[in-house]
């Protein structure tokens, strides 16, 4: 074809099309550009003094004077620090573990072990959550069984997902109709791998 056109004088026109390629991210990048791109805060940490220093700094930057704090295990990083309440109040934010970082989504996954019974829209809209990089996995299947494959005694119950990160936030998936899981969330991540 493009011999006919040289010989006819017939101009030829070059396709300028860009051919879009599918990047393959890491797991731990994957999960840091979806949860950034739905509006999380994301504070890496390598050691768990940052993870204490960054806590205190996202206190300071909101003026909270106060956090519930849900897992009895994060107590280890603070002494005897007032700010931390065993209950949570109306506006207090809440300070907890996660069950697993998912990374195709950039979702967190929460269970009974950090919620309770009570289901995560009665909670304040601000969260404070600690995770470390072997929590992350590629998707919410693999996070299911990690769940089953972490449960000693009995499965968790009240298995539920942050999904936006901006508050008030509508969300035209019929699934999610009266259930919004939006939170003002920050993230802090404890490099353990």
């Amino acid at each position: 074809m493009n011999l006919f056109k040289k010989l006819f004088n017939i101009p030829i026109r070059e396709s300028k099309e860009i051919h879009k390629q599918e990047v393959k991210l890491s797991l731990d990048d994957l999960f840091v550009h979806n949860f950034m791109k739905k509006g999380g805060k994301f504070l890496y940490c390598e050691k768990k003094q940052e993870v204490i220093e960054n806590f205190d700094k996202i206190l300071l930057e909101n003026n909270w004077k106060e956090v519930g704090l849900l897992d009895d295990k994060l107590t280890s990083f603070f002494n005897n620090n007032d700010n931390l309440l065993k209950i949570f109040k109306e506006d207090t934010p809440i300070f907890t573990s996660c069950e697993h970082l998912i990374a195709d989504s950039g979702d967190i996954l929460f269970s009974s072990n950090q919620l309770g019974s009570t289901k995560l829209t009665e909670y304040p809209d601000n969260f404070i959550v600690y995770a470390t990089t072997s929590q992350l996995v590629k998707n919410t299947g693999q996070a299911l069984t990690g769940i089953k494959t972490n449960a000693t005694k009995s499965l968790p119950t009240n298995i539920s997902a942050v999904k936006n990160y901006i508050l008030n936030k509508n969300d035209d998936n019929f699934l999610n109709y009266g259930n919004s899981n939006s939170k003002n969330l920050y993230l802090l991540l404890l490099e353990d791998l």
